[in-house]
């Protein structure tokens, strides 16, 4: 029988309440919000410590990582209550940050024994920007009822320690931290070189913020509470919030499936030259995906349900060129890593724009709906021989997480006291 190796949003609930009734003593279970939809936001707590901790998972709809790395940390702590005592604290899960987008994105579910990166994404949806609700709106904007939810989550809490789980589809691992802790960079290189999982050495992401190569991003000093995406998309942020409170926020990315290029530390001999290689990859594909949706993507009716789908891919295909333009602005890197990151980014882009506009129009226009599937697979296989894609267990993914978040949590709690 085939298994899916990460739990669906809802199995995320069922499988807290059994960890619960199996260790009612230590673990506990609360609703603390709910989204656009209706549907729950769930907080497993583990402990009673003074201090409190929240690691946050499922905030974007394509990373079920997270939720089985909370679920496998709190099973950790009941049964291995004393592993908190040394820290002080209480460690909060808030589940699934985003369950109305891991609904519409339970196509991305990796199965056994081979997990297929075309049959992920037939099934792709991450949610338009402004969706997305680790993003806060600049005022007077109003926030989504999940990002509220958070918000007010860390009001409460005021945690020494955020911790926000994140996964990609294929790539490096890399942290992002709003300030720097003695020790922890290290420490998330050890545990990333002992799982096997390579190190991002230059990510796309943040680019205004200061790396620490290879892997790490610190948020320099002086950075306000704004958050640049590399297509120039910018919001406030849940990373930034808590540092009102003192809180460290850590952003934790493990790829399902690994690109070793990414840690290639040679020096590149003509980087201009190669950024404008991978500007032509994006703006090559873009202009195909265009000349294929023609207007659809405004014009056409999809259905109620398809309709996030329809606007994401229409964002995301809008701001390739900015991306593009982005790129050149930036600083060119020197290493053969950083232009596999990029590489990567060049491909993953049109790819999930063919991949949610395929399931958008497909009803209304199947036949452009099958043009794009083949573009999904297409780019899939190009992808996978590009750069030697190894699938990463989800036993090491999930290490990851929990590793990087437990030796972080014991040099901050250390720090704190």
């Amino acid at each position: 029988m085939r298994t899916s190796l990460y739990p669906a949003v809802d199995e995320l609930e069922r499988r807290a309440r059994a960890l619960v009734r199996a260790a009612p003593g230590s673990l506990r279970l609360a609703r603390v919000g709910e989204s656009r939809a209706g549907r729950p936001l769930w907080l497993l707590s583990a402990g009673r410590g003074e201090r409190n901790i929240l690691s946050v998972a499922g905030a974007h709809a394509n990373e079920p990582v997270g939720g089985a790395s909370a679920l496998r940390l709190a099973a950790l702590f009941a049964g291995r209550p004393e592993l908190l005592e040394p820290l002080g604290c209480t460690w909060h899960f808030l589940l699934c940050l985003d369950p109305d987008g891991a609904h519409l994105a339970h196509g991305w579910q990796p199965e056994e024994p081979e997990p297929s990166l075309t049959e992920c994404h037939r099934g792709f949806y991450r949610p338009a920007f402004a969706r997305q609700p680790e993003s806060l709106p600049l005022p007077p904007g109003e926030p989504l009822p999940e990002s509220a939810a958070l918000v007010r989550l860390l009001d409460e809490l005021r945690p020494v320690a955020q911790f926000t789980l994140h996964g990609i589809e294929f790539g490096g691992a890399f942290v992002m931290m709003t300030r720097e802790v003695t020790g922890a960079a290290d420490t998330f290189r050890r545990t990333a070189a002992r799982l096997r999982v390579p190190v991002d050495r230059h990510p796309v992401d943040g680019p205004d913020w200061r790396l620490d190569p290879p892997g790490v991003l610190v948020l320099p000093d002086g950075h306000g509470q704004g958050e640049r995406d590399p297509s120039g998309f910018v919001a406030e942020s849940t990373w930034f919030y808590p540092r009102r409170h003192g809180t460290l926020t850590t952003l934790i990315e493990a790829p399902a499936w690994a690109v070793p290029s990414v840690s290639d530390a040679r020096p590149v001999a003509a980087p201009d030259r190669e950024t404008a290689r991978l500007g032509e990859v994006l703006l090559g594909r873009s202009e195909e995906l265009a000349a294929v949706l023609g207007t659809r993507l405004d014009d056409m009716a999809v259905p109620e349900d398809l309709a996030p789908l329809r606007d994401a891919a229409r964002e995301l295909l809008g701001v390739a060129p900015s991306i593009v333009e982005g790129w050149g602005e930036e600083e060119p890197g020197r290493f053969h890593g950083h232009f596999a990151t990029r590489g990567i980014s060049a491909r993953r882009i049109p790819l999930r724009v063919a991949a949610m506009a395929s399931r958008a129009l497909a009803p209304a226009d199947p036949r452009v709906g099958e043009i794009l599937d083949d573009l999904v697979r297409e780019w899939s296989q190009e992808l996978e021989k590009t750069y030697d894609l190894r699938w990463v267990p989800v036993a090491a993914q999930t290490g990851l997480h929990v590793r990087t978040m437990l030796n972080t949590a014991r040099l901050v709690c250390a720090g704190d006291g």
